[in-house]
């Protein structure tokens, strides 16, 4: 859809510029040919009638050269025809009511009084002289002549522009239909480059998923090897050394020992309290109720560890879990936890309510803080700025067929929404 937009937008500027390459093409042929026409006519025609006393303004010259030119020059071609004095007077026009008045001369008439030569172009009718002409364009063409008696004067003609639109129609439509088959040539043939291309971009993007998934399947077997270690290591032996200690205290209070059956209630009290630490941590890389008890259990054991780090957590499990894939249970799982880590490290202390319900087709999870928010285009900042783990997120509910969205401003807290479709197995049975 993309590349039909854009070369829907390629032809309409083609046939953009082809418009005004036509017209200026065009104006550009007609006003040569006007003056190349204009020389003609002086040479041929005015030439042999024009006399000094013509240029004197006498009547009786004005109107024999009046006949010449309405048998002449005037017709569907000429429209108007003028003689000029170096001063602006006028002495000549085909229009009576012109001849005798005087307007300044434009540049145009001024260089072609100062260097002899043949000037057109296309005329601006809203000149004082030009009072009596019709219609929006003319094409107008000066050339200095000479009297037998020495005396300069300017002769103009103007040309109807009608010719020139319907040069430029003509034009438009060889450029618009040469360019047309030309870009349609082009796209038969990079079509099939074009579609190769696609395909491959849709090859890498399945592909990318799939990295994607597989790192995010490392991951979990990484952490599920990290929280048995440590379960087996360090908690089994700081268990037994709390123990050690207590049994400790016990025999120091048998010999009568009482400082140090306290010192030794104090060291298994704090090893007690680091297993405790332990197991929290042991809930955030790796949830064993998760696999277990299921979604519902594992999100009470990530509550419990939010609220030990000053976050006032409140679950609303209104949704049956039991029936859900175990793909679904991890992806709100791993929405709810890296949503409670963002409160936690951003918006502690803070309250947050988790809520799962089933809305229409689909399951949807919430959660909503009410912290301090934050301004969500740093989330298109690059990877060192940041929330990296809400890329990821984004990623694997897209990948899911999931909907993720996120609410959130500065001052006005922040709000996850997951929704996922629910499992339809009589689908999967067709």
């Amino acid at each position: 859809m993309r590349l039909a937009a854009g070369l829907v937008a390629v032809l309409i500027a083609v046939a953009a510029l082809a418009g005004f390459g036509a017209q200026w093409l065009a104006e550009r042929e007609a006003v040569n040919d006007a003056a190349q026409v204009t020389n003609v006519l002086a040479e041929a025609v005015v030439q042999p009638v024009l006399s000094d006393a013509l240029a004197a303004g006498d009547p009786a010259a004005v109107a024999a050269f009046d006949v010449t030119a309405r048998a002449q020059i005037l017709g569907d071609d000429v429209i108007r025809v003028k003689i000029w004095s170096p001063q602006g007077r006028v002495l000549y026009a085909d229009e009576p009511q012109l001849i005798g008045r005087t307007f300044p001369l434009e540049d145009a008439q001024w260089e072609a009084l100062a260097t002899p030569a043949t000037r057109a172009a296309v005329s601006d009718l809203s000149e004082d002289e030009n009072v009596f002409e019709s219609g929006s364009r003319l094409l107008e063409v000066y050339r200095p002549m000479w009297t037998p008696g020495g005396a300069q004067v300017l002769f103009e003609v103007y040309y109807p522009y009608e010719p020139v639109a319907v040069r430029s129609a003509d034009l438009w439509r060889g450029f618009a239909g040469v360019t047309t088959s030309s870009l349609l040539l082009f796209v038969v043939l990079t079509a099939p480059i074009v579609w190769t291309l696609l395909r491959q971009l849709r090859g890498a993007e399945v592909r990318r998923a799939e990295l994607l998934q597989r790192a995010v399947d490392a991951s979990d077997a990484e952490r599920r090897r990290i929280a048995g270690t440590l379960h087996d290591g360090p908690v089994q032996e700081l268990v037994a050394t709390s123990y050690s200690a207590e049994s400790a205290a016990v025999d120091a209070d048998r010999r009568g020992g009482t400082e140090d059956a306290v010192r030794m209630r104090e060291v298994a009290g704090a090893v007690r309290g680091n297993v405790r630490v332990l197991r929290s941590l042991l809930v955030d890389i790796y949830p064993e109720s998760l696999g277990a008890a299921g979604v519902a259990s594992a999100l009470r054991d990530l509550a419990a560890t939010a609220r030990t780090r000053g976050v006032e957590v409140t679950l609303d499990l209104r949704a049956p879990l039991d029936q859900l894939p175990e793909s679904h249970e991890r992806l709100l799982y791993r929405v709810a936890q890296e949503a409670l880590r963002n409160a936690v490290t951003h918006a502690a202390p803070c309250a947050v309510t988790v809520t799962i319900a089933r809305v229409d087709a689909a399951t949807e999870l919430g959660v909503e803080d009410d912290g301090p928010g934050f301004d969500p285009t740093t989330l298109h900042r690059p990877p060192a700025d940041g929330h990296l783990g809400t890329r990821v997120l984004r990623d694997l509910a897209t990948d899911a067929g999931a909907e993720l969205a996120l609410s959130t401003a500065p001052g006005a807290g922040t709000r996850w929404r997951l929704r996922v479709a629910l499992h339809d197995p009589s689908r999967e049975s067709e």
